[in-house]
C-alpha cells in the first residue's frame, strides 16, 4: 500500500532539532555546556581534553556547541577527566525553559560566559580568605559606582 506524501509527513508537533535539521537537540546544547563550563572552571584548554580522550580539539568544540551528541561512555570517560559524577552534565536542566523569565535567561548566559568562568576560577585561586573578601568588597563598590551614574 503506497502512502501518501500527507502520511509520510511528521506530525507537526514534532521538534524542529535533530539529525538532518541543523538544529541541535537543547538537551545536547545543555550538556556541552555544562562539559565546557565545567573545563573551563579548571583551566583546562579545548586541546588537554581532547587529548586525553583520544579525540581532536575540533571534536570537543562541536561537543560542547551541542552540533554532536555525547556517547553514554564518552561522556562517562570526560566525568572521570573533569572531576564530576555524570549527573554534573545534566544540572540545571529544565523540561520547560519557557517557564524561565528573561532575567533568569540573561544571568544564565552570564554564569555561561568564558570570562565569568574564568574570574570565578581565578577568584577561587585567591588563597587567603580576607583578600578574597576585600577583593569582593572592591567589586561591590565599583559595581555600585556605576549603578549611581545610571
Amino acid at each position: 500500500m503506497k502512502r501518501s506524501a500527507k502520511e509520510l509527513e511528521e506530525p507537526s508537533s514534532a521538534p524542529k532539532y535533530g539529525r538532518g535539521t541543523g538544529v541541535p537537540n537543547p538537551i545536547d546544547v545543555h550538556v556541552g555546556g555544562r562539559i565546557r563550563m565545567r573545563r573551563l572552571l579548571l583551566g583546562m584548554n579545548q586541546e588537554t581534553l581532547a587529548n586525553a580522550l583520544g579525540l581532536t580539539f575540533q571534536q570537543v568544540q562541536k561537543y560542547e556547541g551541542g552540533a554532536n551528541r555525547v556517547s553514554a561512555s564518552r561522556l562517562s570517560a570526560m566525568a572521570d577527566i573533569l572531576g564530576v559524577p555524570i549527573s554534573y552534565f545534566f544540572g540545571d536542566l529544565r523540561p520547560d525553559d519557557a517557564e524561565i523569565t528573561p532575567e533568569d535567561r540573561q544571568w544564565r548566559e552570564y554564569l555561561q560566559r568564558p570570562e565569568t568562568i574564568e574570574f570565578i576560577r581565578l577568584y577561587y585561586a585567591i588563597p587567603d580568605a580576607k583578600v578574597r573578601r576585600q577583593f569582593l568588597d572592591m567589586a561591590k563598590t565599583v559595581a555600585e559606582s556605576f549603578e549611581a551614574k545610571q
